[in-house]
């Protein structure tokens, strides 16, 4: 079977590559272009894998779909995942447009997930090795899932830099990118003012009004934000709030960012059917691996997830993906303000 293959120039999808290859499959790699990187690192994997090499263009729709939704949600206070908006909009779409024009059947990523079907569609479900990027793939439907393979299924990260040394890969040894694709050094707010849409610097305050520093633009601060601030103080001091109509900051101390519940939106059912009535399950609402139990209450509006313990209140905007015990996806939605 022909497969298009998301090549990045990384060591998870020259793996992912040679895996295809193993099982048979004919592969084309295909290097996204996003508007911003370089091809030639997966051009030099697809030679040195023997496998065709194709560029396909998604600049346009990453700026209209990704980055500039991105950079309204961030200077509106948000704290939104790109990533998580680029797998369902840009990123999966364009290689299966790609795939179509190569004339594969399938096409396929170096992502940490899997699939199985349930209740007769395509589901999401963890990988099964050390690192799991099912939380970022969480609002992929079933009619692109329907097409994907994800070759790295099971496999560690150990595994996998193993592999690609065994084989000699340039990439074996790279460090995992730890930031926005297209941001690269982190920093969000100089990538907004770059833009022209920073915003005017204010008072940093508490809760009772009493200012406390300078901040440098409500667009440079996040929800629960810690490091960067600025501030001296006794105790370790928290972003709580962004005020847009004083332009302040307040911050406090942990305690005033614990909740019990997080309200959810914009969701999207995977390995169940929406439901109407109450249900639990284990809930991430990060990235990272841990997971919280949780009950779930839905209505129209969304959810309402009801965690058994104070948490600290996750950034508006990211999103909340909610399991089963076997490492089904069963949502996933947008957290709320």
């Amino acid at each position: 079977m022909k497969v298009a293959l998301g090549l990045s120039g990384g060591v998870d999808s020259a793996v992912a590559a040679l895996r295809l290859q193993e099982m048979g499959h004919t592969v084309e790699g295909v290097w996204l272009n996003l508007g911003f990187g370089d091809p030639e690192p997966a051009r030099r994997t697809a030679e040195q894998l023997g496998i065709g090499f194709t560029v396909y263009d998604a600049a346009e729709a990453h700026e209209t779909l990704v980055r500039s939704p991105f950079a309204l949600a961030y200077r509106q206070g948000l704290t939104p995942n790109p990533c998580v908006r680029c797998n369902p909009t840009v990123k999966l779409p364009a290689l299966l447009r790609a795939a179509e024009q190569l004339g594969a059947e399938k096409l396929a990523t170096g992502h940490y997930a899997a699939t199985a079907y349930r209740n007769g569609r395509p589901c999401l479900r963890q990988s099964g090795g050390d690192k799991d990027q099912s939380y970022m793939l969480a609002m992929v439907g079933p009619e692109l899932l329907d097409r994907i393979l994800f070759p790295l299924e099971g496999l560690t990260k150990p595994e996998i830099r193993a592999i690609a040394r065994s084989r000699g890969f340039v990439s074996a040894d790279a460090p995992d990118s730890q930031d926005i694709c297209f941001i690269p050094d982190g920093d969000y707010g100089l990538w907004l003012e770059q833009r022209g849409m920073g915003l005017p610097p204010g008072d940093f305050a508490d809760e009772s009004g009493r200012i406390l520093g300078r901040h440098r633009g409500l667009h440079r601060y996040t929800i629960g934000q810690r490091r960067g601030l600025g501030v001296s103080a006794a105790s370790r001091l928290y972003v709580c709030a962004l005020e847009r109509d004083t332009n302040r900051v307040i911050l406090g101390t942990e305690e005033r960012l614990l909740c019990s519940t997080v309200r959810v939106n914009e969701v999207l059912w995977g390995a169940m059917e929406p439901q109407q009535e109450s249900f639990s399950c284990q809930v991430k609402l990060r990235s990272r691996p841990q997971k919280l139990p949780a009950q779930v209450l839905p209505s129209p509006e969304g959810l309402t997830l009801r965690f058994d313990a104070p948490l600290r209140r996750p950034a508006p905007g990211q999103l909340a993906v909610g399991y089963d015990e076997s490492g089904f996806v069963l949502f996933g939605g947008t957290i709320l303000p």
